[in-house]
């Protein structure tokens, strides 16, 4: 049984499963530290189980769920959000619970047709501000839309406070035995809170916006997504994470992502960092983009103001890896960021240039020295690479960026 479950208050429990076998969330992100999948349960007069888990995962989660409804009826089952890792279960549910009422809006329905052929007898069709009674607690439903899919609904418990939002303030990692923010140290999990956000929240950040204006309404005291642990103790620190990051909030540093084949364009990346060094920038994170998945390089991305990439010339046009990164930069529509330029070719260009249209269509800030040699970098790239830290530097300091000399 790999199913935990806790109890949140009276009568409302956590239960959860870590996934610790799934390589890449999506079959994109990696999850070396796994990831959680969590349901909650409230038992009032009426019983009611928001979100389930990955199919994956059902056994031990619904073995727990069976202990813990005590030979009680599941009165209803409210569906804040369809991706497969939350709904994964619906049908295991229904066979247990064959008489359970389904909760959730419009768009919601049309995804359980869609994924399960399911058009439940048993259902309630939620809008906005609608209430659920289930004896001593009433439940509220606000619509998220598109975040980070187009029927995302949050559930709203008055009594105590609770705000069970989806997606929304969670993140990767496993629960590794400590379900509540008051028995871990969340500088150890901030990295990948983020990480999860700029992969997987980022691109509909302009909507997390809206829905974090929205929430703020509300009286929270405990927040229960449906990744990561519980915030009970702090819930203003997920929420004031998640607002810095839809608002593309940045930190003084830059983040040099390179692609080389043959070591030129890594050896200009080096320089490149040292001068950065040499005019005062810190931190400098450098990636390789054969190497380091695109995971990562993004999530640094959204920290750090200062974006830097490089790239050799690939059968006359941009690195493929590199191509990969300025594709999902693109995707996720960044802002308040400052770029930089530089690449290396050999016998025909194409890396500068594919980066220079990636930047006009992003419309990223960009600095105006574009370093690019031919072969390894010579005296005149490397004059260029230290004015290319100069400008850096000026605009993470917000000074004018030095004139090209003539």
């Amino acid at each position: 049984m790999n199913t935990i479950y806790a109890k949140i208050k009276e009568d409302i429990y956590y239960v959860g499963v870590n996934d610790r076998a799934t390589q890449l969330f999506e079959n994109m992100w990696p999850l070396p530290k796994g990831i959680a999948y969590n349901s909650y349960l409230i038992k009032d007069e009426k019983t009611a189980l928001l979100d389930t888990v990955k199919i994956s995962k059902v056994d031990g989660f619904t073995r727990v769920l069976e202990l813990l409804m005590e030979g009680r009826k599941l009165d209803y089952l409210i569906i804040n959000h369809m991706e497969p890792d939350h709904s994964g279960s619906i049908m295991q549910v229904l066979e247990l619970y064959p008489d359970v009422t389904f909760v959730g809006n419009k768009k919601t329905f049309k995804m359980l047709d869609d994924y399960f052929e399911l058009d439940p007898e048993n259902k309630i069709i939620v809008e906005e501000g609608d209430t659920l009674d289930l004896g001593n607690r009433q439940l509220t439903f606000h619509m998220t839309p598109m975040v980070h899919w187009p029927e995302s609904m949050v559930t709203y418990e008055s009594k105590d406070k609770i705000l069970f939002s989806q997606d929304i303030f969670g993140g990767y990692g496993s629960v590794d035995g400590s379900v509540f923010d008051d028995e871990v140290d969340y500088n150890v999990y901030e990295s990948e809170t983020r990480r999860y956000y700029s992969n997987i929240v980022g691109k509909y950040s302009i909507m997390a916006q809206r829905a974090i204006k929205k929430l703020g309404t509300l009286d929270i005291e405990i927040i229960c997504p449906v990744h990561g642990f519980v915030w009970r103790k702090n819930p203003k620190t997920i929420i004031e994470e998640y607002r810095k990051w839809a608002n593309y909030e940045t930190e003084k540093g830059v983040v040099i992502a390179y692609g080389s084949m043959y070591g030129n364009t890594e050896n200009m990346a080096d320089h490149l960092a040292r001068y950065l060094a040499l005019e005062g920038v810190s931190p400098v994170k450098i990636y390789d983009v054969s190497k380091t998945n695109i995971s990562y390089i993004l999530s640094d991305i959204w920290k750090y103001e200062g974006v830097i990439l490089g790239a050799c010339a690939y059968d006359s046009g941009l690195f493929p890896k590199m191509y990969d990164l300025v594709n999902i930069l693109k995707i996720n529509k960044l802002k308040n960021h400052t770029l930089g330029i530089f690449g290396s070719y050999g016998w025909s260009g194409g890396a500068v240039k594919g980066l220079k249209k990636f930047a006009e269509e992003s419309k990223i800030d960009t600095l105006p020295t574009m370093p690019e040699a031919r072969g390894r970098s010579h005296e005149k790239e490397d004059q260029e690479l230290r004015r290319l830290a100069k400008e850096m530097a000026a605009a993470l300091r917000g000074e004018e960026i030095p004139a090209l000399e003539e």
